[in-house]
């Protein structure tokens, strides 16, 4: 009887399916929290096999963060192509408009992307991780600037509501203004701090 031979895997689909369960498994314990051996059962490999792609789990996280940020900008670029598709003339704030319902709509449907791109930030202590992270973004921002044809003011607007954005759906809420009905329920009844009188009066 012929033994079954297992199919090889081609380490560069390997690769790929380390960093896509490696997004998976850093989106919810971080750098630190993760080990390795905890990805590569995901995968079906040996831990030292992903030593043999990956010079370290550092460098694993970062090629999830280079994935997770590739991400992005794919979703940028698709929603900008697709507005470009009419034959309407573009103006620079309906490009951006579309770019971000793409992006909320990318953290709805999989939350592994959102949790990674917080832990990203987290993990930017470590000083390659804060270098990877500071290029990705920037490069994220020029990119976004090239897509929609915005000006600084308008690409800074954008992107710090991205931010809000996604501290809002980290908690699962829609918005995070100061009168918004969730705030105000978490406040019912419940004292607000008093300013002490330096004076004791």
């Amino acid at each position: 009887m012929t033994a079954t031979t297992r199919k090889r895997v081609p380490a560069a689909e390997r690769r790929e399916e380390l960093i896509s369960a490696a997004v998976h498994e850093f989106a919810g314990s971080g750098l630190h929290g993760t080990p390795v051996d905890r990805i590569a059962r995901r995968v079906g490999v040996a831990q030292p096999y992903v030593f043999s792609l990956f010079a370290g789990k550092r460098e694993l996280f970062l090629a999830a963060i280079d994935h997770c940020f590739d991400r992005f900008a794919d979703t940028f670029a698709r929603a900008a192509a697709d507005f470009r598709a009419g034959a309407a003339p573009v103006d620079c704030e309906d490009v951006m408009m579309a770019m971000g319902r793409a992006y909320k709509e990318l953290l709805d449907t999989d939350r592994d992307y959102l949790m990674l791109q917080h832990q990203a930030y987290a993990a930017c202590d470590d000083p390659l991780v804060c270098a990877r992270v500071r290029r990705r973004y920037a490069e994220l921002v020029a990119f976004a600037g090239d897509l929609s044809g915005a000006d600084g003011e308008r690409l800074d607007d954008f992107f710090r509501h991205g931010m809000a954005l996604n501290v809002a759906a980290a908690m699962g809420v829609a918005e995070l203004s100061a009168g918004c009905s969730w705030v105000q329920a978490e406040l019912a009844g419940v004292a607000l701090p008093q300013t002490e009188d330096p004076a004791g009066e």
